[in-house]
């Protein structure tokens, strides 16, 4: 079956389920998932009950979609999120993203955690990604073109919204809450990065790295929606000050700077 045929098919089942009109959506990253907790008039729907959706098969991705109420907005929320190290295809992956701009949604925040190669980005720091760089080896937009399928080759001199990050820096100040501007360095995984790794990215320029977020910004500017894209700095590597790290301990912070994080999105929902 073709993409388009799969995008249709599963936004007409989810349709069947949810006819309400949504404002906009969000992906909870990993240890981040407990927003979708909060969303009232919730729909909850597995992944694996949605036509062509993969199945999550990581630890601390609840592996969910919610849809209902917060913060006087309509939202699908996707509750963990799929990887390339899953040994799903890019387009696969991607997917997701497809159908919420198929059920109208425009506007889109992203959430994930990463790890901090930069002195500032400590365990616990929010960054606000202005920019990536893809090192990933590969490119969900890759394959035969359609044109129902957006542009083919998508304008990326603003992947990230300046609008919807002025907005962001906006009310994080007002919260007193500190936010990172930072280029965000994909690559996928699953190892975590080396010192020499570390060195590389620093040169190239990159703050924060992580295993996600650069598949779904592409699809979402293919199709002409707007991208807000959150980190939560979980751990920190410095060439000379090297740390173990673990999923788990990646988990465990991001899960003690949640309710920060998602008095920082809840805000920023109301508001958007």
């Amino acid at each position: 079956m073709e993409l388009k045929e799969q995008v249709q098919e599963a936004a007409a089942w989810i349709r069947t389920r949810d006819a309400r009109a949504f404002d906009l959506a969000i992906v909870l990253g990993t240890g981040l998932g407990a927003l979708a907790d909060e969303i009232g008039e919730a729909r909850v729907i597995p992944y694996d009950e949605i036509p062509h959706f993969p199945a999550s098969t990581v630890k601390f991705h609840a592996g969910r979609l919610v849809l209902g109420e917060l913060e006087g907005k309509t939202l699908l929320a996707m509750q963990g999120r799929f990887h390339g190290y899953e040994g799903y295809p890019m387009r696969q992956i991607t997917l997701p993203i497809r159908v919420m701009r198929a059920l109208g949604i425009q506007r889109l925040i992203l959430t994930n955690a990463a790890g901090g190669i930069r002195p500032e980005l400590t365990p616990g720091s929010i960054g606000l990604i202005r920019d990536h760089i893809n090192l990933m080896g590969t490119n969900p937009l890759i394959g035969p073109y359609d044109p129902e399928l957006g542009v083919r080759f998508p304008d990326m001199s603003e992947p990230y919204s300046a609008v919807l990050r002025g907005l962001a820096r906006r009310i994080a100040a007002e919260q007193g809450v500190t936010v990172h501007d930072t280029i965000f360095g994909a690559v996928i995984g699953p190892a975590f990065e080396t010192e020499a790794e570390i060195r590389m990215l620093q040169i190239l320029g990159v703050d924060t790295v992580g295993m996600s977020v650069v598949p779904e910004t592409l699809v979402a500017r293919q199709l002409g929606m707007e991208v807000l894209a959150l980190t939560a700095v979980t751990d920190q590597s410095l060439p000379g000050a090297m740390v173990s790290v673990s999923h788990e301990a990646v988990n465990h912070v991001a899960a003690e700077l949640g309710p920060r994080f998602r008095a920082l999105l809840r805000a920023i929902i109301r508001t958007i």
